[in-house]
């Protein structure tokens, strides 16, 4: 089962998202070196990053279940692992360390390249979140729960954003656009914008199995109407919830509740 997604920046090489199993790695570089044999059986991996500030190995990113793992390769560069979600959380791999375990969700990868900054996003969908409030076995395992979301993040609030005209008691109600997303949040979320909305709804189709991602290699057909299928799986499970509402900024004046 793939865990790991490595959507890479666009000018790096291949440009199609990357997907690891656990056990498998992906070299990166401006001309990285393939391991022979490389992890899970089908082959080595690598991402050619074509810019001279870059090492010819620049590191390695390394799946597992849950999370991945950064090696600097590089003599002297620091590299930054961001966590879009956060306000500036970062960790920084120093020159030389290896297997660095990077805890995010979906992180960004910046790598110093002479004067420029250049980044790619890894995605670790399979983050698992326990049924806390399950009294039936207190000694046993908690139970996973079929859709784990981190009701705190951005991808959340978008979610509720696009169910929210649904879950204010008009059940047939027409979703609001992107833009309308974005306008929608910018009080809480000054940064928003159409490219970063639609970046967390492909990661929520992937996150919530519409998209063959995480568990097949096959990235399978482009998912139609992928808005309207979100919110039809999140209202039916109950996924995100009237009292969910709360975390969005204050309608405007006017605006239909």
């Amino acid at each position: 089962m793939n865990s790991i997604i490595v959507v890479p920046g666009p000018t790096m090489s291949p440009a199609a998202q990357i997907r690891l199993a656990p056990g498998q790695t992906l070299r990166f570089g401006r001309e990285p070196l393939r391991r022979t044999g490389g992890g899970g059986g089908s082959g080595p991996h690598t991402l050619r990053v074509p810019h001279a500030g870059v090492s010819r190995s620049a590191g390695e990113i390394s799946a597992t279940a849950t999370y991945w793992s950064l090696s600097n390769f590089s003599r002297s560069a620091t590299y930054v692992v961001e966590n879009p979600e956060g306000a500036g959380e970062h960790i920084k791999i120093a020159p030389g360390r290896l297997d660095a375990p990077v805890p995010f969700e979906f992180a960004r990868l910046v790598l110093p390249a002479g004067s420029e900054l250049l980044t790619l996003d890894v995605w670790a969908p399979r983050h698992d979140y326990a049924d806390r409030d399950d009294p039936g076995e207190p000694d046993g395992e908690p139970t996973a729960l079929p859709f784990p979301l981190d009701r705190t993040s951005r991808y959340f609030l978008v979610l509720t954003a696009l169910c929210e005209p649904r879950l204010r008691g008009a059940p047939h109600a027409p979703l609001p656009t992107v833009e309308q997303v974005v306008e929608r949040l910018k009080p809480s979320w000054p940064a928003a914008n159409r490219a970063a909305v639609q970046w967390n709804i492909d990661y929520l189709a992937v996150k919530l199995r519409l998209k063959p991602g995480p568990d097949t290699v096959d990235p399978g057909p482009r998912l139609v109407g992928k808005k309207e299928t979100l919110v039809s799986l999140a209202l039916r499970f109950d996924l995100v919830r009237e009292t969910d509402l709360a975390a969005l900024p204050a309608a405007p004046t006017g605006t239909a509740r």
